[in-house]
């Protein structure tokens, strides 16, 4: 029997959070936010224009040589697929499959560095029943991945949003 994902909305809440705090400095061109009074730089958060282009992403990140020490699945190759006619990306543990639609309403929203990483969070944890999708050793993944992928301020403000919407991590 596999564990509920409690935390799902939680975590999905605060990721739109921060993907809107990215997107409002992409926007204004300020990449400067206070957050609980201390002022952070926001980092370039890398789109994509395609598939490809996700794949080849997704192949950089997993042949990291910390994220390889780190996660055993590291060296399990992920292919990257397109979604047709879906909002939402997701992750096919079975075959280690990256689902991303290219364009929902006009916006090709899930082609970005923050989405592909939780994404490839599911991928570099351990699939086992005992732990939920969106749990605590999920989340913990996930902000690694950000910090060392896309930059400790990224991860800062994601942990801090992640904590403010009461999602618990490890």
């Amino acid at each position: 029997m596999s564990v509920r994902d409690s935390q799902r909305a939680r975590v999905y809440d605060a990721e739109q959070l921060v993907r809107g705090v990215f997107d409002r400095a992409d926007e204004f061109g300020s990449r400067t936010v206070d957050l609980y009074g201390s002022q952070l730089t926001l980092p370039i958060e890398r789109r994509f224009a395609s598939v490809a282009s996700v794949q080849a992403y997704a192949d950089r990140v997993l042949a990291l040589n910390w994220v390889r020490a780190q996660w055993d699945r590291a060296s399990i190759p992920v292919r990257v697929r397109s979604r047709a006619g879906a909002t939402a990306a997701h992750y096919e543990a079975a075959d280690a499959v990256l689902a991303v639609p290219l364009h929902t309403g006009g916006t090709a929203w899930a082609l970005r560095e923050l989405v592909v990483l939780h994404e490839l969070a599911h991928h570099l944890e351990s699939a086992t029943d005992d732990l939920a999708p969106h749990g605590p050793e999920f989340c913990s993944c996930y902000l690694e991945l950000v910090d060392g992928v896309i930059g400790p301020e990224a991860a800062l403000l994601l942990r801090a949003t992640l904590l403010n919407c009461g999602v618990r991590l490890n």
